[in-house]
């Protein structure tokens, strides 16, 4: 912030109790996040930030916390907006109301559609938000050479983005096998992040002790991958910040919270990654995290610690996550520590959230350039694009198995059912067709393969939001439902779509680079519900959310067999697999 010498003066005089402040808050039990302590006393706040606590001190406003104890926000440390499928306005009235003040986000989902000029629309986007939005610049477009995005982001496209103040460093590095050769794109990248002085995320999922010292090496400090309590602690030991997420597929907290101790807790976070926008409506935020994580045994004051001073330490945020002199006012009034019950939500001393509301000023979206709409560009699509050849012997194949609620597949070898000679998805043994189509520059490219999990009956689903490329992805019983998918999403340009006996039962159009809404949430929020009946409708499986694990069914730097637009991706050697296990 650019504050002149008459705000520093205020400051002072309102500090040393010589004038009133802006806004006092009195009555309340403030969380010490510092000493894990609860202690009483106004707090007094000028031009938005905190500048005494304790005692008592005279206001031009006074807002009584009746008695209810006041934290700092929270921070969420690693997101996609794009995953909640609406514009950062719109994202910024869903979250607020949760206590989260400020997120650290990743724009790779809409990057590897549109390059560079999707970064700076979330850029352009998230400006004057009552939610702080950080950027960290995608590392990885395209994610992997195994697959074929909608752009291509050398160091040389990244390095302007540094110079705005709102850019942090370098996201999630998950290409790690270009990092451990050093590949020269890579190198380059983690470079310039250096050269900036700017940090650099990781992104380490499946990787040994040797992996994540290589990363180490090269100024990668933190990693949102861990699924085991035990890759947590390999992380500590090494100096990386350890975010625990809990999305809408990954969900890691209860599994990692037995790493966390009050020794190291400092330096572990909270994250959500990618959660859909109904959860985070009805479920929460990092909010759930610590929730979650306060119900595992961990201490509220340290599930609050972590929230919020530990993720604002972990990313150089030095006037945030705190209740003191000095940082922002950016707190919450809590109704009680064990289920965080959040009352009120402030921004900069203004009220932001009242009870689940959002009660902030008036948000609107920004302007959509016009590149970044009809993004969706298919060849002509038939039936014979989706057949697996597997000649007329009996035939055991490769398969894509789904564990609910993880990013991470099962590697399984299964005999199949084969009708003149291709493949033939089962219903009784849950064995579905699944494509995935490339959609941004009409190579023709698609990938086909067999998935087991998803527990459908009848009819197909598919989506155009495909981590990391964002290709299009069809899962189904049929391929009359796939084709029928395939084309509402191209009429729709771009969505989520639910098929069954050839007609379209429910859809979520996502026009902007296929990734987003451009209405409001509450309209998003309709269409998901009706997407969720339709999906009981067809007899997936209520365990998980299909359509967010069908998007990480084609993210090839997760374990254990993926589907990219180029085919079959077997993790453990980093190739391309046939489907037919012969």
């Amino acid at each position: 912030m650019n504050w002149s010498k008459q705000h520093w003066i205020n400051r002072i005089a309102a500090a040393g109790r010589r004038k009133p402040a802006d806004l006092v808050i009195t009555n309340g039990k403030i969380v010490d996040v510092f000493n894990l302590e609860i202690m009483e006393g106004d707090i007094a706040i000028v031009d938005g930030m905190i500048v005494g606590i304790g005692g008592s001190y005279e206001g031009e406003r006074v807002i009584d916390a009746e008695g209810r104890y006041i934290a700092p926000s929270f921070i969420d440390t690693h997101v996609h907006i794009e995953s909640a499928m609406v514009t950062p306005a719109e994202f910024a009235r869903v979250v607020l109301p949760h206590g989260v003040t400020t997120v650290i986000t990743d724009p790779h989902e809409i990057a590897n559609v549109v390059g560079t000029a999707g970064i700076q629309y979330m850029l352009d986007a998230s400006e004057n938000l009552p939610l702080d939005v950080y950027i960290m610049l995608p590392s990885c477009v395209p994610c992997t050479p195994f697959e074929h995005a909608g752009a291509k982001l050398d160091a040389g496209s990244l390095e302007p983005f540094y110079a705005h103040p709102r850019v942090l460093g370098l996201a999630e590095v998950m290409d790690y096998p270009s990092v451990r050769r050093g590949d020269d794109d890579m190198v380059d990248k983690l470079l310039s992040s250096h050269r900036n002085g700017r940090m650099i995320d990781g992104h380490g999922a499946g990787l040994d002790e040797e992996a994540i010292n290589v990363y180490r090496a090269v100024g990668i400090r933190n990693d949102h991958e861990c699924v085991t309590a035990e890759e947590a602690r390999v992380r500590l030991r090494r100096g990386m910040y350890v975010m625990l997420r809990e999305g809408s597929v990954a969900k890691d907290v209860e599994a990692l919270i037995p790493a966390v101790t009050a020794s190291n807790a400092r330096r572990c976070v909270f994250c959500t990654d990618d959660k859909h926008l109904d959860e985070l409506l009805h479920e929460g935020s990092v909010d759930h995290n610590a929730r979650l994580a306060i119900r595992c045994g961990l201490d509220p004051l340290q599930a609050i610690q972590m929230a919020s001073l530990n993720a604002a330490e972990c990313f150089g945020l030095h006037t945030k996550g705190a209740i003191a002199p000095g940082y922002e006012a950016d707190f919450l009034l809590l109704d009680n520590l064990h289920d965080l019950t959040i009352a009120q939500v402030y921004k900069a001393g203004n009220r932001v959230g009242d009870n689940g509301q959002y009660t902030g000023p008036q948000l609107h979206s920004a302007v959509i350039p016009s590149q970044l709409m009809k993004t969706v560009h298919l060849p002509d699509i038939t039936e014979r694009d989706l057949q697996i050849e597997l000649g007329n012997q009996e035939r055991h194949c490769h398969i894509i198995g789904i564990n609910p609620n993880s990013l991470i597949t099962t590697h399984l070898v299964e005999a199949v059912d084969i009708e003149n000679g291709y493949f033939r998805s089962s219903v009784e043994k849950d064995q579905l067709k699944i494509a995935v189509f490339e959609r941004h520059h009409h190579t023709g490219c698609v990938g086909l393969g067999i998935v087991k999990g998803f527990g459908i009956q009848s009819g197909a689903i598919a989506s155009t939001v495909a981590h990391d490329s964002h290709n299009l992805v069809v899962a189904g019983s049929n391929d009359r439902d796939m084709l029928t998918a395939i084309q509402a999403l191209r009429q729709m340009e771009g969505g989520l779509v639910v098929t069954s006996g050839g007609k379209v039962l429910a859809a979520i159009e996502l026009p902007l680079a296929g990734l987003m809404a451009i209405n409001g949430y509450t309209k998003v929020l309709e269409d998901m519900e009706q997407l969720n009946e339709a999906l009981a409708r067809i007899g997936a499986s209520q365990e998980f959310n299909p359509f967010v694990t069908l998007s990480f069914l084609c993210l090839p730097v997760i374990p254990e067999l993926k589907l990219t637009d180029m085919g079959l991706f077997d993790f453990s050697s980093f190739t391309h697999i046939p489907v037919s296990a012969k």
